[in-house]
């Protein structure tokens, strides 16, 4: 035994490879671990836990229970749906917040901006309006650059974060208050910076970190408001409550209720019930209503009125006079040629990003903070003065009409045209699409009929394309949904334009294909399909672009599929996240369970030695701990012949530690690898192998060979035998469980019996939740005695999800997903612990390692 592996005696905890731990559940880097390219080598990566959405079903939780179901008949439900309902209205607010100080600085800006250009087109001095205008953008940008580095995890839109919480995987302070702050009030800046980005994206993050925060009854931040309500205080429940957070988030974002409850069950969450459907669409329309009712006061001075579905309007799709479809039957293979060019429009954009991403880990974030900050702000720079000298240069005065169309959407977009560097009476097309909001732009490529040039309507999407794909990414928080809208809604209008003049499409509106044109890069940047088709009705108030957009959707995904992922997929791939897809690879069949389990298991007895449990606690990073007790070797008694059979038929089906460690090693040498019976029935037929010259082998031979192989791994199997005794499962206990219990004084003298031991009920353990101390912040530890025991028994789980060592991989994934697990142990028949599988073991990098390992002796 080597001197990392320290065995702590029968009454103590055997902690295996403690100076080397054994690849766990903390010690996720992505899964990257096993085919990592050259190219990724060098980008920095961190490790992430996991959470854990099963119960823990102790002795203590137990009693939780039955206290809950004589309070809750009457109020926990209730109060569920309080903070359901709570959820909503706050998510509403922030978004009311955002949207009118977003609309507040941009009109300042502009304000100033339109001042400036008016007075300097006449005396020829534009460099100062240029200059101005760089002022403002850089100025707004570097705000917003700097509480990202507050807080760098509220750069970005945050959607692939909550994604993968909500898949199961703990990302460090997404769910903040702080974070919270940052996100909400940088994306103020980020976006009236003139950056391209959008404040919808930020939105569900923010929503997220609100339904994770409200349940708590209680703040770290601010420690005097805590209640004394521990009924919500696990991963399961705030996982629930994130989901409802980040649909309302969509549901205020764009006014689509159905839409958020789609979004955050198709992109977001991994695990789903049916009472958890009825929450969240409770939770959408909460935060729905409470936006239309505020902003209708606000904007339109109509109290009680519902006329602001959402931040985003696309208005309403109507035909003018004549003859006029807003689309017909045939008009669905054009929509399908979009769809399909959007999709490897999207990889493009996805592949570009990803690079760039690349870049930005290998060589910005590696440097000092302000590096970052000033990338932000040349990106402003950059982005401001590309818009200004493409409207200068590049734009076309057009004349501006007398007579608009009667709906409010055409009135709206006419009347935010800009007629920078035009003579009076005409606007200028390029400035009145980078010079206006992004909502606003999308609207008049909408409904302003005739407004635009293909010429403008092609450079301006080159330009938004390029520039928005630098811009994601950047540190700022950035949505991604409304400028993929507003690039995708240029090139469907560039299509429509096209029909229109050269093909003489003249009876369809050609709205309606900027909306199919937004509908296919959106689908090919981010890959959704059914919520992204609910949430675009519900944003144009038309249902009879329900089949279109779907066919639209589903086209681009399968065109962009062909090269690479969505964007948001690429974005916790290239950070190595390790996210656990909706299914197994398809060769993973071909495994076991014990095949991908780790054997090198640090446990604890039910009455521990205190001294070795604080041992094990400082030197390993696991987060659970198998419970068991040894027992001894079962002998095999004299009976009769079919006794005899049926023992010996259990002890050859039946794996143990042991022989599990023994075949291993054997494998190494031998490239033998498959499940047990596989690798021992290839044993037994190399008996019977005839010899290079085609005889068979002799007895004597045989013989020889067999002692011989025997002396040569005596040793080994001794030792392996020792080290891999039997140990008999019995529950688990968790890492923050045994602090606090050390924390609390939870313990008993070696000379008392063990109800001598202090009892803590579940508030109490839980009550730090999330933030359970650390075992090196605990200072009285060395001041307890070294016969001091603590009996765990109580706090343990003691039924715990276990599978059989030849359980298929496909299905030891699917149940690791679907429940949500953190730890999965492996047990055999006899109930003895074999190994431990977390997140790791089942992430796609990892099961392509073992599965190359069997094409290769294959």
């Amino acid at each position: 035994m080597s001197s990392a592996e320290v065995n702590c005696g029968r009454d103590s905890a055997l902690c295996c490879r403690r100076q080397e731990p054994p690849e766990s559940e903390m010690n996720l880097v992505g899964g990257h671990n096993a085919n990592n390219s050259d190219d990724e080598d060098d980008i920095p990566r961190k490790d992430y836990e996991s959470l854990d959405y099963d119960s823990c079903d102790s002795h203590i939780f137990r009693q939780l229970i039955e206290k809950e179901e004589s309070w809750s008949a009457k109020n926990l439900e209730f109060i569920r749906w309080v903070v359901t309902f709570l959820i909503g209205i706050l998510t509403a607010l922030v978004a009311v917040g955002i949207d009118l100080i977003v609309s507040l600085l941009n009109n300042w800006k502009f304000a100033t901006v339109d001042q400036s250009i008016v007075k300097c087109s006449k005396d020829g001095c534009l460099v100062v309006s240029l200059l101005l205008l760089l002022l403002f953008n850089a100025s707004f940008t570097l705000i917003a650059a700097s509480l990202v580095a507050l807080e760098p995890i509220a750069a970005g839109s945050g959607i692939p974060e909550i994604k993968c919480y909500l898949n199961g995987v703990k990302i460090p302070r997404v769910v903040r208050l702080k974070t919270l702050v940052c996100k909400a009030v940088g994306v103020l800046f980020s976006v009236a910076g003139g950056l391209f980005v959008g404040k919808e994206g930020p939105m569900i993050h923010s929503g997220a970190i609100i339904g994770a925060g409200v349940p708590q009854f209680q703040s770290i931040t601010f420690k005097k408001f805590k209640f004394d309500f521990p009924y919500f205080r696990t991963d399961r429940d705030k996982r629930d409550f994130v989901s409802g957070g980040a649909a309302a988030g969509v549901a205020a974002a764009f006014g689509a209720p159905i839409g958020g409850v789609l979004f955050s069950l198709e992109e977001g969450s991994s695990f789903w019930n049916q009472s958890l459907t009825w929450r969240t669409f409770f939770c959408a329309m909460s935060a729905t209503f409470t936006l239309n009712f505020i902003l209708s006061g606000v904007r339109l001075n109509n109290w009680g009125g519902v006329n602001q579905p959402g931040l985003i309007n696309f208005g309403i799709f109507e035909c003018g006079t004549g003859k006029c479809n807003l689309w017909t039957a045939g008009d669905l293979l054009i929509f399908i040629a979009m769809g399909f060019v959007g999709g490897l429009l999207g990889a493009l954009f996805n592949s570009l990003n990803k690079t760039l991403t690349r870049y930005r880990l290998r060589h910005v974030s590696s440097k000092k903070i302000y590096v970052r900050i000033m990338e932000a702000v040349l990106i402003a720079m950059i982005t401001t003065f590309v818009a200004f000298l493409a409207s200068v240069t590049l734009g076309q005065c057009k004349q501006i009409p007398t007579n608009t169309p009667d709906n409010d959407a055409s009135k709206e977009a006419f009347n935010s045209t800009r007629n920078y560097f035009c003579q009076e009476g005409y606007y200028n097309d390029m400035a009145t699409l980078f010079f206006n909001s992004q909502e606003v732009a999308i609207k008049q490529l909408f409904h302003q009929e005739g407004a635009f040039s293909l010429s403008s309507l092609g450079i301006f999407f080159m330009l938004f394309f390029f520039l928005a794909c630098w811009t994601y990414g950047a540190m700022v928080p950035s949505g991604l949904f409304v400028p993929c809208l507003l690039c995708g809604a240029a090139y469907g209008r560039f299509v429509g334009n096209v029909l229109n003049v050269y093909v003489g499409y003249k009876n369809i509106y050609t709205g309606t294909f900027a909306l199919m044109g937004s509908a296919a890069f959106l689908g090919g940047v981010v890959r959704m399909t059914i919520s992204l088709t609910v949430i675009l009705i519900e944003s144009t108030n038309e249902i009879s672009y329900g089949l279109p957009i779907m066919v639209v959707l589903m086209v681009a995904k399968w065109s962009g599929d062909l090269f690479n992922h969505g964007l948001y997929d690429i974005h916790v791939d290239v950070k190595g996240v390790p996210l656990l897809e909706w299914d197994a690879p398809r060769k993973a069949e071909r495994l076991h369970a014990h095949e991908i389990m780790d054997t090198d298991l640090c446990y604890i007895y039910p009455h521990t030695r205190v001294r070795s449990i604080v041992n094990m606690l400082r030197t390993t990073a696991h987060h659970a701990f198998p419970v068991i007790t040894e027992r001894e070797e079962i002998l095999m008694e004299r009976g009769s012949v079919l006794a005899q059979n049926n023992i010996l038929y259990k002890k050859e089906r039946t794996l143990t530690r042991a022989a599990e460690q023994r075949h291993r090693t054997l494998s190494v040498n031998d490239g033998i690898y498959g499940s047990y019976m596989e690798r021992r029935d290839h044993r037994m037929r190399d008996v019977d192998q005839p010899t290079e010259d085609g005889e068979q082998p002799s007895d004597n031979s045989l013989a020889n060979s067999q002692e011989n192989s025997m002396e040569d791994s005596l040793l080994i199997n001794t030792a392996i035998e020792e080290k891999y005794r039997p140990l008999t499962f019995h529950g688990l206990v968790l890492r923050s469980h045994l602090v606090v219990l050390l924390e609390k004084n939870v313990y008993y003298p070696e000379n008392l019996t063990r109800t001598s031991q202090p009892d803590i009920d579940y508030e109490t353990l839980t009550e730090s939740y999330p933030r359970y101390p650390d075992i090196h912040s605990l200072y009285n530890l060395q001041r307890i005695s070294k016969k001091m025991i603590m009996d765990v028994e109580q706090y343990m789980t003691s039924c715990p999800y276990t599978i059989l060592p030849e359980t298929p991989v496909t299905k030891v994934f699917q149940l690791f997903r679907t429940m949500g697990l953190r730890h999965l142990p492996v047990v055999n028949s006899n109930g003895e612990i074999l190994g431990m599988i977390t997140r790791h073991n089942l992430t796609e990098e990892f099961l392509e390692k073992k599965l190359h390992q069997h094409q290769h002796c294959d």
